[in-house]
């Protein structure tokens, strides 16, 4: 038996308890016992809450009236309060008020349909719970049968006739809501105390652990914590009872009839004597209904679309019932009716002609067609017509652009105006976010209806993105009891497909496979041999395994080559299209770190003998040392020289035959070889996509024996024809030679490390070079001469006991002179003020009001998106004053240790102004100091050129535009006293000394000087500038940072979209811009055309001397995640387009950019067939990932170059980083089939100059506010930073053009405003409260009413979930809020989204961008899109900034046009970096032109 004990309760409730025992508050007896319950309830267990349930229903059947209920009640809580079971005390910490999916089913209920008679006995009893599992909406039900009674069962034999229904309704009792006996008040105080009840009973189910055994224990209590319950809910509609927003159903007219009585009225004139006339679901009546109101049994008006009827809850309605064929919504002629239903199922019509869609409800008895609302019922009727025209907006926009993002249908939902007649005036993203979950639903309904062969939009790349952010759950209405479509909305067809891919014959036998079902079928009837297999499947990338018996007959193999069958394990199963389909793309973020190790190459090869009978022919040529030098060897009778080309047979006999060319063959006791080996393609980045007879020359060679010798092979020189150029878009042959078992070609060189192809290298042959020289060998030794530092010119007159003095050291292939300035690294010295630099500190508040600030726990990390508290200081910068190194003890001098002795540049960051010393200063600015130090030669990077401004022959400006690399100062640093002071004048360049007008000072002393040279630096020859086609240019972004690096000028650019067309004309007017689709202009010009249909001049073949573009990146990009669907096929489709134009005009150079995961894209497999395709059309070409930060932008954007260049041209080097940058944002190498490739450049992360920040970028524009539309505008003060005055130009700019940005809704700017101004603030921030809006509406307060499996409760005991999905459960529908403050899909989807950081993120002043986006949204992809300062969104113009274009830069268009033409565009500072690089090469070939080399190219034939 238990044990009496005293109660363990929480302090608060013994409290309030004792005072109701006294009798305060002034309560009467039922108010007091009410309560009771609700401070007990949650704390009793099994017995007294199913007793108490017991007497629940029994009050509501009207078994109990009210007194005896209450007295019931009083004596179980007393019988409570006195006893307490032995054993532990349950806690209860996680209650949140709410069952599961809001389902109000009590113990036991029946989940399916209830038999014949016990469905029947409901409906017979009028005191039985309704609807206990037995009603369906239509969706579930089969679509013949009739749903007329669902009280009946669907197996049940004959169905019921209307009028035997008829008899079956039960009668209303007195006590329902239009009775005439009970008062308004009275009811809704039961309810709420039946409601409160409800929800404790329901926390009790939730967090009681059962007893084994609970038959002779008295009442039970618990005691938990104090913690904060959740709002109660009503049991039946889900909705909050203190919600100030809930509404009751007003009760009826006197006149309404009963739902039966009604259907047989004679104004409705709907029944002939037939009875038997609807035994099938089309047989139902059918009425039209006005002045309608849906409400559950407690009277409260709710919406009917909110999952309430797909889970039985019993929803009423009333209204005026009118024949089906009147159209007029007014009350005249109609029957009124009261509280028709429950409601079986809704349904849509579709849209009756226009923009108004048609709703439904069935009852047992009827259908119902909606007209108007009840002017109480109109508000929540709205959100329903607002969600179902906004689903056909979602459907039409995505059906007709399949490609959009989530941004652009933002921009369409928002752009949108609601027809006349529905109760809305405008959209909105919370209309959008709110409706997520219908919109999503019936996209799929649309793609079921859709035909088979049609693409689902519901793959969309913004649909995915929406679901994401709304937490929708897919395919629910499929598994729920869901409402019916009868006629999915109708949609107008977009019946004009994309164009397919027009391409050259070479393109498309190379990328037919891949884009079988794009490329154009006319190319098919030119014939040609098909490849045998796709290319593209594992089956066909993986290598021949070299065990079956096929393979072992093959050459490479060593086999006899006759049986010409394939690798049995790569026999192609065809499904590489549906591969590469499942095929889905990384996140740009996801793909930073590389989590597999890199597989390296292995030099060494293992071999194995195979050839024992060898001698020598002839007698040697040569003797060295103990070598006696042959040219000829038989090896198993087949003569072989010096020059010939062999074949080695592997240790491994998987692995194909190692290729080599014997460059010298000696004996010394043994007989042995020199082998220069060839690499084979698979062993390149092009994998399985290369020429199995195109080989590659590398720097690898070694000495071998020559038994290790298999046999001879024929590896053929390719050389470029003389005509190369014109020979493009010929019809060709894939094969380049015949495979006859034993012969290769090869054209190019192959750098491993960078994928890097080239021209072979242009040697110098030596004396001896008839029987030993290998180019390998002669490469090798120079890099590692070079790898060491050799000092010359010894100074005679520097005298020391302990060094040695030189006026010149050497290396890396580079010249040091006394004098001359360099780079170290950021460690190589420090200075002598030691500036405070910024600290980490934790942006995270301790002392957070967690109430207010609800969300503010999620900020857990103190890293911040966009921040440069890691980025790395640039480079040191020292001018050399001494070069020397150390006498040994013998007196020689020790060359291994060569040491400088510098003097140190500071630079202004350097100095005690910190970092706002930066911001003012130019970025090439520094000051001269006294201070020196020593440090080994081995730490320099490279050359700098360091002058002072007086001493320039320029101006300052004139001399830093030449190039990087080219610094001035004009004052001194005194680390010492902090001050700024006159160089001394060994400080000036001894060369240029005097000479100077960098200031407008010492022009007299250039007379005296002018016997010395007039410059230091050599003049660059005169580059003409190339002929350039931009194909896909957009606004123009590519071209502008060519013409800025003076090597293009952009006659032709293509661009299909007008907008970016237009702007591209406004910035080139003298460029001819076709606004056409390139697959077209392309069929033109290999057509014979000369010009389009609007007669504007075609490029013709030999015309285009560089072809740069951006193949659009929607399939590609990381944003875009979702891209296996046609469309965006369709633009993946478009690089081999692009690969077309080059491989038909056959460009001196070719750029091709695109998203950073257009080399991981099909695991890689674009990437290799863009090259396979340049290096058969004879390109030398290279890939890299640049990103655009470290070239003088303040913003993340790493993106994916390809560069080639043709036969004769030298193949541009990517451009080594200028500026330092965040080094999250710089892992820039790609892992290609576990190979780890690196782009050229030698600086890694470090880079010549600080980061640029926001504050360099945006500061100086005027302030404008939310929604700002000028489109001229003056500045209102001058240029900050050195970008500043970079990006406004030398000449005057009174007028500030496109600083405009976007006007978000009412919501939004609040949201906005209350958005902190401390780095790292996002939504997180925002605080819980009601604000008045500008539109005159308040927002509401987020609740939460649910625990939250992850992250528990509040300090303060709140509940931090917002779902049922919180507690692991699936979504519950009713639990959506709308219009508050902290957007509620945030915190629902949160704990899966990394909590959506940066969502509603300010720019950090001293931060960077994100990637710039197409359309700036503080809920999109990119969240961080909020001033720093201001309470908006970037502009137009900061966004152009953050990409580096000019202030006088043009666009075109909208806001969003204008968005859309910046944020696709290539930042102009990259483009100019890598057009530089292009000049360089120019340059070099010119320079080499002039000057007569003795070279001779190593070709063997």
């Amino acid at each position: 038996m238990p044990a009496r004990t005293s109660l363990c309760l929480p302090e608060d409730v013994k409290e309030r308890l004792l005072v109701l025992d006294e009798g305060g508050d002034g309560l009467s007896d039922e108010e007091c016992v009410k309560e009771k319950l609700r401070l007990l309830q949650e704390f009793l267990l099994t017995d007294a809450q199913d007793r108490l349930k017991t007497l629940e229903e029994k009050l509501k059947s009207s078994e109990l009236s009210t007194e005896v209920y209450t007295s019931e009640v009083k004596a179980l809580l007393k019988k409570a309060l006195g006893v307490v079971t032995d054993g532990d005390v349950e806690q209860n910490g996680h209650s949140n008020g709410v069952t599961e999916n809001g389902s109000h089913k009590e113990d036991g209920e029946p989940e399916g349909p209830m038999d014949a008679e016990d469905e029947g006995d409901a409906m017979k009893s009028p005191s039985a719970i309704k609807g206990k599992g037995g009603r369906r909406s239509k969706a579930g039900s089969e679509p013949k049968k009739s749903p007329a009674s669902s009280r009946v069962s669907r197996n049940s034999g004959k169905q019921p006739t209307i009028l035997s229904m008829f008899s079956r309704v039960p009668k209303r009792k007195s006590d329902e809501l239009n009775g005439e006996g009970t008062n308004g008040k009275a009811e809704v105080k039961v309810l709420e105390n039946i409601t409160d009840e409800k929800v404790h009973e329901e926390k009790r189910h939730k967090t009681e652990v059962e007893k084994p055994d609970t038959e002779n224990a008295t009442i039970q209590i618990k005691a938990v914590p104090n913690a904060k319950a959740p709002p109660p809910k009503c049991p039946d509609c889900r909705q909050y009872l203190d919600d100030s927003d809930l509404k009751f159903f007003q009760g009826d007219p006197d006149d309404a009839l009963d739902e039966p009585e009604m259907l047989t009225d004679e104004r409705l004139s709907l029944f002939d004597a037939n009875e038997d006339g609807f035994e099938s679901y089309e047989d139902l009546p059918q009425h039209k209904i006005t002045n309608f109101s849906v409400y559950d049994k407690h009277g409260h008006l709710c919406p009917f679309d909110s999952g309430l009827i797909e889970k039985n809850v019993e929803l009423y309605f009333s209204c005026g019932v009118k024949p089906i064929y009147d159209d007029n919504p007014c009350m005249d002629g109609g029957v009124p009716a009261k509280k028709l239903g429950p409601i079986n199922a809704w349904w849509i019509t579709g849209f009756d002609g226009g923009e108004k869609a048609l709703i439904g409800f069935t009852t047992a008895f009827a259908d119902y067609i909606l007209m108007d609302p009840s002017e109480e019922y109109s508000s929540i009727f709205a959100l329903m017509q607002e969600k179902i025209y906004m689903s056909k907006i979602v459907v039409e926009f995505l059906q007709k652009n399949q490609d959009v993002t989530y941004e652009d249908l933002l921009n369409k939902i928002e752009t949108t105006v609601p027809p006349a007649g529905l109760n809305f005036n405008r959209f909105t993203e919370d209309t959008l976010l709110r409706h997520a979950q219908f919109v999503v639903e019936q996209v799929e309904s649309y793609d079921e209806a859709g035909d088979s062969d049609e693409q689902p939009i519901i793959v969309t790349p913004c649909m995915r993105d929406l679901i994401k952010l709304a937490g929708v759950t897919l395919g629910k209405r499929r598994a729920a009891r869901r409402q019916a479509i009868r006629h999915p909305t109708k949609i107008e067809k977009d019946s004009k497909g994309p164009t397919k891919a027009t391409t050259t014959k070479l393109v498309y036998l190379i990328f037919d496979t891949f884009f079988s079902d794009q490329i154009d079928q006319n190319n098919k009837e030119c014939g040609g041999a098909k490849r045998q297999r796709c290319g593209v499947c594992e089956v066909c990338q993986a290598p021949d395994c070299g065990k079956c018996s096929a393979c072992k007959d093959m050459i490479k193999f060593g086999g006899s080559g006759r049986s010409k069958q394939g690798c049995h394990k790569r026999r192609c199963p065809n499904l590489a299209v549906k591969e590469a389909e499942e095929d889905e793309n990384m996140d740009e973020e996801d793909i930073l770190p590389v989590q597999k190790e890199s597989k390296k190459i292995s030099l060494t090869k293992k071999k194995k003998q195979s050839k024992n009978k060898i001698s020598w022919v002839g007698e040697p040529v040569k003797t060295e040392g103990k070598k006696d030098y042959y040219l000829k060897v038989c090896v198993e009778n087949e003569v072989l020289e010096v020059g010939d080309c062999v074949s080695v047979s592997p240790d491994d006999p998987s692995h194909p035959l190692y290729l080599a060319r014997i460059t010298s063959m000696w004996e010394d006791g043994e007989k042995m070889f020199h082998a220069h080996w060839f690499c084979r393609g698979t062993d390149t980045v092009l994998g399985e996509s290369s020429d199995p007879l195109e080989l590659f020359l590398v720097d690898e060679c070694e000495d071998m024996q020559l038994s290790f010798i298999q046999g001879k092979v024929n590896v053929l020189y390719k050389a470029p024809s003389e005509n190369w150029f014109m020979e493009g878009g010929m019809d060709d042959e894939i094969k380049v030679i015949e495979d006859d078992g034993k012969s290769f070609f090869y054209q190019l060189c192959y750098e491993g490390d960078c994928a890097r192809f080239e021209t072979p290298p242009i040697v110098t042959k030596s004396e001896d070079s008839q029987y030993k020289f290998c180019a390998s060998c002669t490469r090798n030794k120079q890099k590692e001469a070079e790898a060491v530092p050799l000092a010359s010119q010894p100074l005679e007159d520097e005298e020391s006991d302990t060094k040695v003095f030189f006026a010149v050291v050497n290396y890396n292939g580079e010249q040091y002179r006394v004098g001359e300035s360099v780079y170290l690294p950021p460690d190589a010295f420090n200075f002598a003020v030691r500036v405070a630099s910024p600290v980490k500190r934790s942006h995270r508040k301790e002392d957070v009001d967690e109430d207010l600030y609800s969300e503010y726990y999620r900020k857990s990390s103190d890293y911040i998106k966009g921040s440069n508290l890691d980025a790395p200081e640039p480079f040191r910068i020292g001018r050399i004053k001494e070069i020397y190194c150390n006498k040994r003890v013998n007196g020689k001098p020790d060359t291994t240790d060569i040491k400088l002795r510098l003097y140190k540049f500071y630079r202004p960051e350097n100095t005690h102004k910190g970092p706002k010393g930066a911001y003012h200063s130019d970025i090439n600015q520094v000051y001269w100091s006294d201070e020196e130090v020593t440090v080994s030669v081995t730490e320099v990077l490279t050359h700098c050129r360091v002058e002072y401004a007086e001493d320039l022959f320029e101006s300052v400006q004139e001399y830093s535009s030449k190039g990087p690399d080219r610094f001035y100062f004009l004052e001194a640093y005194n680390g010492k006293t902090k001050s700024f002071e006159d160089p001394p004048n060994y400080a000036r360049s001894a060369v240029n000394k005097g000479k100077g007008k960098g200031k407008g000072k010492g022009k007299g002393k250039a007379k005296a000087a002018s016997q010395e040279p007039q410059d230091q630096e050599p003049q660059e020859p005169e580059v003409p500038k190339l002929r350039t086609l931009d194909v896909f240019s957009g606004c123009g972004g590519l071209s502008e940072g060519f013409h800025q690096a003076g090597i293009s000028e952009t006659l032709w650019a293509i661009e299909m979209w007008d907008p970016a067309a237009q702007a591209f004309r406004l910035n080139n007017p003298g460029t001819t811009v076709f606004t056409e689709d390139c697959n077209i202009l392309l069929k033109l010009v290999m057509s014979g055309e000369k010009t389009d249909s609007l007669r504007q001049k075609l490029p013709q073949k030999g015309d285009v001397e560089m072809l740069c573009g951006g193949p659009p990146c929607q399939g590609f990009s990381g944003m875009n995640r979702f891209n296996s669907r046609t469309y965006s096929k369709f633009k993946n489709s478009l690089v081999v387009s692009y690969l077309s134009y080059c491989d038909y005009y056959r460009p001196k150079f070719f750029l091709l950019e695109n998203v950073r995961n257009f080399v991981s894209f099909k695991r890689s497999m674009v990437l290799k067939l863009t090259l396979r395709c340049l290096v058969r059309m004879g390109y030398q070409c290279t890939f890299g990932v640049l990103q655009a930060g470290q070239y003088g932008v303040a913003q993340t954007r790493r993106r994916a170059i390809i560069l080639a260049a043709a036969p004769g041209e030298k193949l541009p080097r990517y451009p080594e980083p200028l500026h330092v940058f965040a080094p999250r944002a710089c892992s820039l190498s790609v892992v290609v089939d576990d190979k780890k490739y690196v782009s050229n450049v030698t600086r890694g992360n470090g880079g010549i100059y600080r980061t640029i920040t926001v504050r360099d970028t945006m500061s100086d524009l005027p302030e404008i506010r939310n929604g700002a539309s000028g489109l001229e505008i003056s500045y209102n003060g001058e240029p900050q930073s050195w970008f500043q005055r970079q990006i406004r130009g030398s000449r005057y700019q009174p007028i500030l053009r496109d600083h405009i940005c976007k006007d978000m809704s009412a919501l939004v700017a609040a949201r906005m405003r209350h958005i902190p101004l401390a780095p790292g603030s996002d939504w997180r921030d925002l605080p819980n409260i009601e604000v008045r809006l500008r539109d005159g509406t308040t927002t509401k307060k987020l609740r939460y009413t649910h625990s939250d499996k992850k992250n528990g409760r509040s300090s303060t005991g709140a509940l931090r979930g917002v779902c049922t999905c919180a507690e692991g459960k699936s979504c519950d529908p009713a639990d959506r809020q709308f219009n508050t403050l902290i957007p509620w899909c945030l915190p629902h989807t949160g704990n899966r989204h990394n909590h959506w950081a940066g969502l509603y993120g300010r720019l950090e002043w001293d931060g960077f961008f994100s990637t710039t986006v197409t359309n700036p949204e503080p809920m999109g992809k990119q969240g961080r899109v909020l001033h720093p300062e201001q309470h908006r969104v970037v502009s137009v113009r900061e966004c152009a900034r953050s990409q580096g274009f000019p202030d006088t830069y043009r666009f075109f268009g909208n806001i969003l046009d204008k968005h859309r033409q910046v944020g696709n565009a290539v930042p102009p500072p990259l483009s100019k970096a890598i057009g530089l690089e292009i000049k360089k090469c120019v340059q070099e070939k010119m320079k080499n032109a002039t000057e007569p080399v003795k070279e001779e190219k190593m070709v063997f034939d």
